[in-house]
């Protein structure tokens, strides 16, 4: 079946970043935000990784983001919820600075074009853990626009994430596409190639290749953004030179 459209991931993909290095520099700001505020680093660090598992084990009744603040009152006491738009504010401001921790690759906003010009439709398959206005920057900074996207992921709009196969069940959904005219673009092993278990084909990206698990990636389709465009040619039966 012909490819229709190409889900993208982001953090590490559209976005080279080490994971690592990106979320220890985020943290620090988001610490440095709360800490006049009367939250302790420590416990503020375990309490979003303890919201983020929440939303992983999300089942799609609730958004993203009631489970992570159910979670985060769970913790802080229901007091903790009037805060919400110090965070708000932190994402749209302070935020803005983590950048810094994330390299840059021309090569992903031509691939993005590139795609859209074969007559693809495209969307942004980021997991949803972060809000709309830290989810747009980080497509801002990849030298894209949301506008690019027909769609994309947030903690507001979806109650999956990744590497749940309903997350990629909805999108297809929302989309209204069968899986098998998907292809997912990611550099997570155990995250994006899941797609594969629904039916849409995958292409492991690999400059900023994740694989926790340490499978063997040599049953992917995998390279670098070039070789996406060729493997997307060649499944298609286009040619390179005019796309037709």
């Amino acid at each position: 079946m012909k490819l229709t459209t190409i889900l993208f991931d982001l953090d590490g993909t559209l976005l080279p970043m080490d994971n690592d290095a990106f979320t220890k520099g985020y943290f620090k700001l988001l610490a440095a935000k709360l800490i006049p505020h009367g939250y302790e680093p420590k416990l503020l660090v375990d309490s979003i990784w303890a919201g983020t598992a929440a939303m992983v084990k999300n089942d799609g009744t609730r958004s993203n983001e009631e489970v992570f603040w159910k979670k985060f009152a769970d913790i802080y006491g229901e007091n903790a919820l009037a805060d919400k738009p110090l965070f708000d504010e932190f994402y749209e401001k302070e935020f803005q600075a983590a950048k810094e921790f994330c390299g840059f690759n021309p090569n992903a906003a031509i691939a993005v074009h590139n795609v859209k010009e074969m007559g693809m439709r495209v969307a942004l398959a980021t997991n949803p853990i972060f809000p709309t206005a830290a989810t747009e920057s980080r497509i801002r900074w990849a030298g894209l626009e949301p506008e690019d996207f027909e769609l994309y992921t947030t903690y507001e709009n979806i109650g999956f994430c990744k590497p749940n196969p309903d997350y990629y069940r909805e999108i297809a959904k929302r989309l209204g596409v069968k899986p098998e005219q998907c292809l997912m673009v990611g550099n997570d092993v155990t995250e994006d190639m899941v797609a594969q278990s629904i039916g849409m084909q995958a292409f492991l990206l690999t400059d900023c290749l994740i694989n926790k698990e340490r499978k063997d990636i040599s049953v992917y389709p995998r390279g670098s953004f070039l070789q996406l465009l060729d493997h997307i040619h060649d499944h298609n039966g286009l040619t390179a030179a005019t796309g037709e």
